[in-house]
């Protein structure tokens, strides 16, 4: 069966509908074919008692007569259907003109409503009365027919329009069963919407639905919500005290030694092993949904702290960005990698940085510089943690551009690092509108 609620339900309503519609059809048909049959039986049945009350017997001769026939013109017609004869044994007192020369013969009892065969072969209904009169021997038969023809065709003038309608009502009712299942699960679609806004930062929490049913899932989607903003908040405190109990001793170690002393080398190393650590740890936690950071802000407040690098080594920035152009996630992590590839391009570039945002399904951040740049495969060996291309460049721990890389696969983004028209690298990153 079908995954989907919405076919599943209009499918359940398509079988029910149907099934109840044929059922309805098969039980008024019959109804009506009692009812038209009835009604020709009755018909039969007054010729009969017509008939029957004409017949007198003879007191000279003992024979039975028939005084007077039945007036009705269907009995006059030949081979029409409609007859009628009055039996005393085996001979024919007398027989409807329709019947010409034929004979009748049908079963025996009072009242048959069981289809006969007429002279020329046609099917009728036969109706047979016997009784014995008074003064005679014998008794006494009389057969009425109809035809089954009109009595078929008198029922398809009834059925059909009956058909006619149920099929229009059964689409009327299909139609007020989509329309009806549309409606209800209207307010499904409406919480996924709700649940896209938050999951696109557009909103923090869900609202409570119209819908009754809904409601306790709202409050426990809410809930987890609340939990995993709760969990990432006491995620980023513990790695805040272990960086801080980390570093302190370590910072006291590098003073205690000479600045030329050998260990120094190791305590740095020890520190930038330390900082890649705590990030990917800190990346690994959860992630806190409902969030949503304008990128302009970001970008100003990022170039106002690199203005005296900036300054120092002659660097001119071009920006370009949306006013509207924002990040579906936290500002600390926008940060993050917006910072560390604007100090790279800083640390690298010659005399130019360009910042670009460009915005559609996805938010493209791309930094470029005027610096050496990077071959391809250097710039593979550039993201993976702790590479530094060139030990005698500008000091920096190497876990910049990895840090950015792996921040970006956490939101479901991408770092590129391509060739840029400056002539130096060009940092390109897309990330969730």
């Amino acid at each position: 069966m079908t995954r989907s609620i919405r076919a599943r339900l209009l499918l359940l309503a398509a079988v029910w509908l149907s099934v109840a519609l044929m059922a309805a059809f098969l039980l008024i048909s019959r109804l009506l074919e009692d009812f038209v049959t009835d009604r020709f039986d009755a018909e039969t049945l007054a010729i009969a008692d017509s008939l029957i009350g004409q017949l007198e017997v003879d007191e000279d001769s003992g024979q039975i007569e028939l005084d007077d026939r039945p007036l009705d013109v269907r009995y006059g017609l030949p081979l029409s259907g409609w007859y009628w004869q009055v039996l005393a044994g085996d001979r024919v007192i007398a027989r409807a003109p329709s019947l010409l020369d034929g004979r009748l013969s049908g079963p025996a009892g009072e009242l048959t409503g069981a289809p006969g065969r007429d002279v020329d072969g046609a099917i009728l209904r036969v109706l047979r009365r016997e009784l014995t009169l008074p003064g005679s021997p014998g008794t006494v038969a009389v057969i009425v027919t109809a035809p089954m023809e009109k009595i078929d065709a008198a029922l398809a003038q009834i059925v059909r329009p009956l058909g006619a309608a149920l099929a229009i009502l059964g689409l009327g009712l299909a139609a007020v069963s989509v329309i009806q299942v549309t409606a209800g699960l209207r307010s499904l679609d409406r919480l996924r919407a709700d649940l896209g806004q938050v999951r696109s930062g557009r909103a923090d929490r869900l609202a409570l639905p119209d819908v009754t049913e809904l409601r306790p899932l709202t409050v426990e989607i809410n809930a987890a919500l609340d939990q995993n903003a709760d969990l990432l908040a006491r995620s980023r405190q513990h790695l805040g005290n272990l960086a801080h109990s980390l570093k302190t001793p370590l910072s006291a170690l590098a003073n205690e030694l000479p600045p030329d002393h050998a260990g120094q080398a190791l305590i740095m190393r020890m520190d930038r092993l330390i900082g890649w650590h705590l990030r990917r740890a800190r990346q690994a936690g959860p992630r806190s949904l409902g969030q949503r950071t304008p990128v302009g802000p970001v970008i100003d407040d990022i170039l106002l702290v690199l203005r005296w690098p900036m300054a120092d080594r002659g660097i001119a920035v071009d920006i370009s960005c949306p006013p509207h152009a924002a990040f579906a996630g936290e500002r600390q992590d926008l940060e993050e990698m917006i910072g560390n590839l604007a100090e790279n391009a800083v640390k690298w570039g010659r005399s130019m940085m360009r910042i670009s945002v460009t915005t559609s399904d996805a938010l493209r951040l791309r930094i470029e510089d005027d610096g050496p740049g990077l071959a391809s495969d250097q710039a593979r060996q550039a993201l993976a943690r702790g590479a530094r291309l060139d030990e005698l460049g500008p000091p920096g721990t190497g876990l910049g551009l990895a840090i950015v890389a792996d921040l970006a696969a956490l939101h479901g983004g991408k770092l590129r690092l391509e060739r840029s028209d400056l002539g130096g690298l060009a940092a390109v990153l897309d990330l969730p509108a």
